[in-house]
């Protein structure tokens, strides 16, 4: 199932082969990114000796060769995504397609973004526990899916970040994120992490301040972008 990596600021349209084509891509690419995803875990954890490694190594840069002939450059977006309509396959927080993506994977129940993920050792920082911006990354994703939900898209101007315990790895996170409140063009929304089992115990908590971005200043920040 292929999640959107932040809630849609307009629906999407489509029909025919071309959502068939588009569906079978967006599933192929999900399909690479969990592969890269345990490659990447696998070789996190592994204690194999250095021979093996090295073979692997080699193996990597065989196989990957071929992802080579078509590369998009900086100001090209994936033809996966749909931009509006809040699907980004590679996006670093919540992207199936990404192998550096736990994913979160976020809803909205009752007005406020709930997500979930698992970390495992590649997001370690102390050890047994992720690194603090892996926990500021998540809790921007979330506030910012918040913001966009809530009908006042925004960018990030400021987060600022309260670490109460260390976040576990391998261990069923719980994630939220809400408006707290709406002043013209800036929004500030207020987000968490706890584990799954204990949601009520605040590991990582923020406060975000986003800020709507004017046509003019998005033209100059997006306007080359391109299919």
């Amino acid at each position: 199932m292929i999640w959107r990596s932040y809630h849609p600021t307009h629906g999407s349209t489509g029909n025919g082969a071309h959502d068939e084509a588009l569906h079978d891509r967006r599933t192929a690419i999900d399909e690479l990114g969990a592969a890269l995803r345990e490659l990447v875990e696998r070789a996190t954890v592994t204690e194999v000796d250095a021979e093996t490694i090295r073979r692997v190594a080699d193996d990597v840069r065989r196989v990957t060769g071929p992802l080579a002939d078509r590369p998009r450059g900086r100001t090209q977006l994936p033809t996966a995504d749909d931009l509006l309509g809040g699907i980004r396959m590679y996006n670093p927080v919540s992207g199936t397609g990404s192998a550096l993506a736990p994913p979160v994977r976020a809803e909205i129940v009752d007005g406020v973004v709930v997500g979930a993920c698992t970390l495992g050792l590649a997001y370690e920082g102390p050890p047994m526990y992720a690194h603090g911006g892996i926990s500021a990354l998540l809790l921007d994703h979330m506030l910012g899916y918040a913001t966009t939900a809530s009908g006042h898209p925004g960018m990030t101007v400021r987060l600022d970040t309260v670490y109460r315990a260390p976040v576990p790895l391998q261990t069923p996170l719980h994630l939220t994120g809400r408006v707290t409140d709406v002043n013209g063009r800036k929004v500030t929304a207020h987000g968490i992490i706890a584990t799954a089992a204990d949601p009520d115990a605040i590991l990582v908590e923020a406060t975000g301040t986003f800020v709507a971005v004017p046509p003019e200043k998005a033209k100059a920040l997006f306007g080359t972008m391109r299919r």
